[in-house]
């Protein structure tokens, strides 16, 4: 049982990264776009899909098998694992802001620019790095 809940987790990991991943630079050509465009109306319903279809269902997946496999595996005590967690947190964080940088966008008030997407981009990218480390590696 623990191999299958693994690999769901790593399944909507993968998931929830690629979404994290292209999210931003769906933001850099929407607010290249400009409000109230045709390509504009059509990032607004990319974005919506992505977000409602793939990012949140996969992020619910991760924190649901994710305790789980911390109970099975008994991995509760270790440091790597808190870190780990901690990161995770930030990578919710970061969701949490691109559902809000959406609403903007989607309601044509959004007042940031391409290079501040082009930048949050990176975030997850660095997070997802330290994360794989962690659980790969356990340094602690």
């Amino acid at each position: 049982m623990v191999l299958w809940l693994k690999a769901l987790h790593i399944i909507a990991v993968i998931s929830w990264m690629a979404g994290l991943l292209y999210l931003p630079r769906l933001f850099v050509y929407h607010a290249e776009a400009g409000p109230a465009s045709l390509q504009g109306a059509t990032f607004k319903i990319m974005q919506h899909r992505l977000l409602t279809y793939i990012m949140r269902p996969a992020m619910i997946v991760v924190w649901l098998t994710g305790p789980l496999l911390v109970w099975q595996m008994g991995y509760h005590k270790d440091v790597w694992l808190w870190l780990k967690v901690l990161l995770v947190v930030a990578l919710s964080a970061a969701h949490g802001h691109m559902l809000i940088w959406h609403r903007d966008l989607a309601a044509d008030q959004s007042t940031r620019t391409p290079k501040f997407f082009r930048i949050i981009n990176e975030v997850p990218t660095v997070l997802m790095i330290l994360i794989v480390v962690l659980v790969v590696v356990k340094p602690f």
